[in-house]
């Protein structure tokens, strides 16, 4: 089997950057799962406890922040990587393929 060098190699400034971008992506979503569960069992049980009321918003807001979050340091990994080298690009591709 020939060693075909790896299309995209991980450039050590930026492995820190896309480790916090998949686990804010990750954070977002569980926040949503974690909400819309909340939101299941608001629906279903209706909860009479004080402190429900403030307690299932808290995922929403979790979401919300990751979210936003999450979309500053995507957007900030997509311009370190910068546009794609025009030359040998298109070699690259058809000898992975």
């Amino acid at each position: 089997m020939e060693d075909v060098p790896a299309m995209t190699a991980p450039d050590s400034a930026t492995v820190p950057l896309a480790r916090a971008v998949r686990r804010t992506g990750r954070l977002l979503c569980w926040s949503l799962a974690v909400g819309m569960a909340a939101a299941a069992l608001d629906v279903t049980l209706t909860p009479h406890i004080r402190w429900w009321h403030t307690l299932w918003v808290l995922p929403w807001c979790l979401a919300c922040a990751s979210a936003l979050t999450w979309a500053l340091l995507r957007a900030r990994q997509k311009s370190r990587s910068g546009p794609p080298p025009e030359e040998g690009f298109q070699d690259d591709w058809e000898r992975a393929a």
